[in-house]
């Protein structure tokens, strides 16, 4: 059972007793205690990622984030250095990262290989939420393209990278982040870019998230007797701008969503779990929220109105190495 069970099991809404991610860094006794390690979060530059990002700072941790806007991305660092919690002197690098660009994503992996040859954490952090139709500069839908594919070879060409940094004393670890969202549905193989059936962006957005699940999964399934291990996570209910394309009243929220919701800090718990806690010291393939494992959801209850559970298809096997091998044709990577 996670420590921090008998504090999830009383919520009482944002800032109460929950674990913040900086936290979790204390409670593992790693504050400055990581360095000469390297990690890679994208999207880190507002939310829940800066959370993370600032987290990982404090570890001494040598770190990289990603940033759309170069300049954006180096306001980001400031605030990464100068925010709360415990300081440290090690570096952050920003790298500049457009999710819906695979040149963009080649051109941000390879400006990490040029400084480096090991990565010892990726968090696969950024991502946007049910936003009307649109495509990526390659043509995929933009909610698959953005939170799968860019993330998928932004992974493929850092795998070497994560590889070479596993030690038996801290195996390297890929963090990819999904949401309850996932459990709308689950990939839709026959038409991943909605141009056969009308598109719904809910179902967008889960069949991304489901996705998330499924990197993750087969990350585990390929690498993890290698020293390379991956976990899916939900960081829970968050109010960040993830939401903006959503209209005020398009969420209802039940007295107990209330009291489940949690602010940046709180949110990014989860994720810094999977990143350095000793319980995952070498361990992978399954899908953590609130600071522990997650179980599967109760089918009688609409995934909007519990936020519980993974649904039946998210340790599909066969499902996730399917897409492993559509999306390698997809994103021209071998």
């Amino acid at each position: 059972m996670s420590r921090y069970a008998a504090a999830f099991a009383n919520s009482k809404g944002p800032g109460d007793s929950r674990p913040t991610a900086l936290q979790i860094v204390e409670d593992e006794g790693v504050v400055g205690k990581l360095l000469g390690k390297t990690a890679l979060i994208t999207g880190a530059n507002q939310g829940i990622g800066l959370e993370t990002a600032r987290a990982l700072h404090a570890t001494g941790i040598t770190l990289y984030i990603t940033a759309r806007d170069a300049t954006k991305g180096k306001q980001t660092v400031e605030s990464i250095k100068s925010g709360p919690g415990p300081k440290s002197d090690a570096p952050v690098h920003v790298l500049e990262l457009q999710l819906d660009s695979l040149e963009s994503v080649r051109a941000a992996a390879k400006a990490f290989l040029d400084d480096n040859s090991k990565l010892n954490i990726l968090i696969l952090n950024a991502g946007i939420m049910a936003t009307p139709y649109r495509k990526t500069k390659d043509g995929f839908e933009s909610q698959f393209g953005t939170n799968h594919l860019g993330h998928f070879l932004l992974l493929q060409m850092l795998t070497p990278a994560l590889l070479a940094a596993s030690t038996p004393e801290f195996q390297s670890r890929v963090v990819s982040l999904s949401s309850s969202g996932h459990r709308v549905g689950g990939v839709r193989f026959h038409d991943l870019n909605f141009e056969k059936e009308a598109y719904d962006p809910w179902v967008a957005y889960g069949q991304s998230k489901t996705a998330n699940i499924y990197l993750a999964n087969e990350v585990e399934r390929r690498y993890g007797n290698q020293g390379l291990h991956a976990l899916s996570v939900h960081p829970g209910m968050i109010l960040t701008n993830l939401g903006s394309h959503l209209p005020a009243d398009s969420i209802n929220f039940t007295e107990q969503m209330k009291r489940d919701l949690k602010n940046p800090p709180q949110g990014a718990a989860t994720t810094i779990v999977a990143a350095i806690s000793k319980e995952w010291e070498g361990r992978g393939g399954k899908y953590l929220k609130d600071c522990t494992e997650d179980g599967p959801e109760d089918p009688e209850v609409h995934w909007s109105m519990a936020d519980r559970g993974y649904a039946s298809w998210a340790f599909d096997e066969a499902a996730a190495k399917e897409l492993w091998e559509t999306s390698l044709n997809l994103v021209g990577s071998q």
